[in-house]
């Protein structure tokens, strides 16, 4: 290959690198403007003048928080732990039900972009690395995010879902969180405003799982099953689960977020919307599915 070749190819590599950092950009820029379009219809309702100044002022808060997000992906060589189609199904979701509470587990590259796409909402993190969340935060500080501790490792999918199926405490028509140490799969200890918000959007991209000591997200499956089965609020609860090539992921989903729920499948990305165990026909036995 001649030289003059090699420096081109060379120079079109290197410009591919800054295409999804800038498309994420270009989505978060897309984001500000459907919400100022919300903001001007809304503006048209209101009467009192005191309102409206206090929701300029409440735009003006997202909207920084949008455009420090672009600002990041503009310049950043680093991108989010999804692609963008994955990234995509979940904005999708954001577009029609935010502002809204989202739960995010897994704090990283993507927790900026995650935050900026629901403006006005309620978005925080569970991570499950202190360091990593102060080191995150430092450069974000306006993230809401909470390290927590997890009582299962990798190694033990297998035992607990044994375990499930033989305690009454994890059983779908008896499941519950906060305090449930009889039911292993049960996250407990965690920060009152994960057990006292109802979410809307639920991403399941951490804690991690590839190797036999690592918590595994066996818990965060069934504990987003649990807390969506137990919706007061009208709709469903949207679910996000990565990483589903690999084995325990898609265990666990068939088993607790259920394949008849799954709306949409991208990449390594499932999209499950469930409904309140009200809603449901049968609730009442031993199986989430």
């Amino acid at each position: 290959m001649k030289k003059e070749e090699i420096v081109k190819n060379r120079s079109f590599l290197a410009d591919k690198r800054w295409v999804f950092p800038i498309g994420i950009a270009g989505l978060i820029a897309g984001a500000i403007l459907i919400a100022s379009f919300v903001k001007t219809a809304d503006y048209s309702l209101l009467c009192s003048r005191a309102n409206t100044r206090y929701q300029a002022v409440d735009e003006d808060s997202a909207t920084q928080i949008q455009l420090q997000a672009i600002i990041h992906y503009a310049t950043s060589k680093i991108v989010p732990q999804q692609n963008f189609g994955e990234i995509s199904v979940t904005f999708d979701v954001l577009k029609k039900r935010s502002p809204c509470n989202f739960l995010v587990f897994g704090l990283g590259y993507d927790s900026l972009m995650w935050n900026s796409l629901n403006p006005r909402g309620n978005t925080i993190f569970l991570e499950e690395d202190p360091k990593w969340v102060q080191t995150v935060l430092k450069d974000a500080p306006n993230l809401h995010a909470h390290p927590v501790r997890y009582r299962t490792q990798l190694q033990q999918a297998d035992a607990l879902l044994s375990h499930y199926r033989s305690e009454p405490s994890c059983f779908p028509s008896k499941a519950y969180l906060r305090g449930n140490e009889k039911c292993k799969l049960a996250l407990t200890g965690f920060p009152d405003e994960f057990y006292d918000t109802e979410w809307d959007l639920i991403m399941i991209d951490a804690p991690r799982g590839y190797f036999a000591e690592a918590p595994g997200r066996m818990a965060a499956i069934f504990s987003a099953a649990v807390m969506a089965r137990n919706r007061k609020g009208s709709g469903v609860t949207h679910v996000f689960l990565h990483d589903v090539d690999r084995r325990v992921e898609k265990v666990f989903a068939d088993e607790f977020l259920c394949r008849k729920y799954l709306v949409k499948s991208i990449g390594r990305l499932w999209h499950f919307e469930i409904p309140s165990a009200a809603n449901m026909t049968s609730h009442d036995g031993a199986r989430f599915c």
